[in-house]
């Protein structure tokens, strides 16, 4: 039996950086592995099935859940998002070391059932910038806009749980300080 991976569990705010930041961290190390979450939103352009997400049914992912092959799942705005179990547990089992972008219900859930696993809270420098980066990313009506800024003060309010929080102020400063306590 080989090493047992570790378990890297990725939260923050929506429009915080956290594909940006972990595509990053990816490029760098070999080693990482970042899970591909399930979800019943729409595909937005320009992403990926099986790489960004795996764009699902609600009815696929009820049955998922029945099946026990979710090791979480959420809602968020109207849509369901999850984390498949399989692939987490056959890298783990490989030695790798598995991101999981993750909002803050699941991370606690994951944290319960794999209490080895590190969390870290992506910060944004301030609500004013996060709400910036929203409205220049453009995918959002105004309404969800203000949903997903209104989730992002209460999910902020969660990060004194996780054990490391890295403000994105700077992508790279991010990045340094992201691998720094991923190398400990």
């Amino acid at each position: 039996m080989g090493k047992q991976g570790k378990l890297i569990l990725f939260s923050g705010p929506s429009g915080v950086g956290k594909d940006t930041l972990l595509d990053i961290l990816i490029t760098k190390r070999a080693e990482f592995q970042k899970s591909i979450s399930i979800t019943t939103r729409e595909q937005r352009i320009g992403e990926i099935d099986g790489v960004d997400y795996f764009f699902i049914t609600p009815d696929e992912f009820e049955t998922m859940i029945e099946c026990g092959e979710v090791l979480e799942f959420a809602k968020y705005g109207k849509n369901l998002y999850g984390t498949p179990k399989k692939p987490v547990d056959k890298w783990l089992s490989e030695g790798k070391t598995v991101i999981l972008k993750i909002e803050v219900q699941g991370a606690a859930k994951i944290k319960k059932m794999y209490p080895n696993a590190v969390a870290m809270f992506i910060m944004p420098p301030s609500l004013e910038v996060l709400e910036q980066r929203l409205r220049q990313r453009g995918t959002e009506n105004e309404e969800d806009l203000m949903r997903r800024l209104s989730i992002a003060r209460t999910e902020i309010e969660r990060s004194q749980d996780y054990d490391y929080i890295i403000v994105n102020d700077s992508l790279e400063a991010a990045a340094d300080e992201a691998l720094k306590i991923l190398s400990m």
